[in-house]
């Protein structure tokens, strides 16, 4: 281990994407100067994504939950003043629930040329989005904590799963965001490297392959990052509730600061039971069984979720936020993921309208309004 371990996870930070849908219609919004809007109100925090349909905020790095917290409140605002003087709501959840791929434009980047040149139609399809949380690691351990953090990353996905609806069907999936995500050969699940040698020489070899520029371009669930240095865990839908998306970042950071302690062997895990692990997991999200590779056995969602609990609760306990995300397991488990929500108004409604409509309700609610705990 290296010395400098205690400067595991003392910073995190959030990146969060949203659909920019019309306010009147609830349909995909055309909406290039959403982001210059933003940019006006928070500066370089809020960035234009693949999409005139999309919008990326990326809270300032932060030292504790709470400061999180409060950056992921006044993005939000942000967001939501943004594309309200344009017409427009914010949808944060994985997928739009009956948009067509096809009705989206391209944003006028040369990043996103680049992606269309190399992928084709795969950067035009691009209608998902996600959370993508950064944890402060020293350079030297980032592989040891990636290589340790694959089975919970099912476990992460199933609590966040907001994507069950893809162009006005329902896909049968709780997070079909993932499903869909896994026709790019540069996501899923990292395989053990052991250490950042052969992590470079991974990447390397990708880059020669022709499938990225660099390690920026490789979409893994969760990866080293080197340039600030971080471990970005990149497996969640974007969760509309504030409390969920918090949730997320702290367990995240506290799986990344116990992964980084511990030193025993990586137990192998064959390839294919990764991905069913997390085929799984986007399968039913919480509303059935996970299949844990810890026992190479079908769990209860619920049993599965309160493990990791309290795997991490030593570690929550140091940081003093132990009461507050246990509570918010709890009332997570008790409401159900923003999938189960969503099939649950449609199932009243009979109307993937009256969907959307609440996904932005949800934004707007109660939990930016006042800037605390939603209920």
């Amino acid at each position: 281990m290296s010395s400098q371990d205690s400067a595991v996870g003392d910073t995190l930070g959030v990146e969060e994407e949203y659909a920019l849908v019309d306010a009147v219609t609830g349909g995909l919004a055309d909406a290039p100067d959403v982001a210059a809007t933003a940019v006006d109100l928070v500066g370089a925090a809020a960035t234009r994504e693949i999409s005139t349909s999309q919008l990326e905020i990326v809270t300032p790095v932060c030292s504790s939950l709470s400061e999180l917290r409060a950056e992921l409140v006044r993005l939000r605002r942000a967001a939501v003043a943004a594309a309200e003087a344009h017409g427009c709501r914010v949808l944060a959840a994985g997928t739009h629930p009956f948009a067509t791929w096809g009705e989206q434009r391209m944003s006028d980047d040369e990043r996103y040329h680049r992606l269309h040149e190399r992928w084709g139609i795969l950067a035009r399809q691009q209608l998902i989005t996600g959370q993508h949380v950064h944890v402060g690691v020293p350079a030297d351990l980032v592989v040891h904590v990636v290589d340790r953090l694959g089975p919970d990353l099912p476990v992460l996905l199933a609590m966040t799963a907001s994507s069950p609806f893809w162009e006005g069907e329902d896909t049968g999936y709780a997070s079909y965001r993932t499903q869909w995500f896994s026709r790019w050969p540069i996501t899923g699940t990292l395989p053990v490297l052991g250490d950042l040698a052969a992590y470079e020489a991974m990447v390397a070899r990708l880059v020669t392959a022709g499938v990225a520029d660099d390690a920026s371009h490789l979409y893994w669930d969760a990866r080293p990052s080197l340039r600030w240095p971080t471990v970005e865990v990149r497996v969640a839908d974007t969760s509309p509730l504030l409390d969920d998306a918090v949730l997320h970042a702290a367990l995240v950071r506290s799986l990344v600061r116990v992964a980084a302690r511990d030193d025993r062997p990586v137990p192998p895990a064959h390839a294919e039971v990764v991905r069913v692990a997390r085929w799984r997991a986007a399968r039913d999200g919480l509303s059935g069984q996970l299949f844990d590779t810890r026992t190479a056995s079908l769990l209860p969602a619920h049993a599965l979720v309160r493990g990791l609990l309290e795997r991490v609760r030593e570690d929550l306990e140091e940081l003093g936020d132990w009461d507050e995300v246990a509570a918010m397991v709890e009332q997570l488990l008790a409401r159900g993921t923003s999938a189960q929500r969503q099939r649950r108004v449609l199932e009243r409604t009979g109307s993937l309208r009256s969907v959307v409509q609440s996904l932005t309700d949800e934004v707007t609610g109660q939990d930016l309004s006042r800037g605390g705990r939603s209920g």
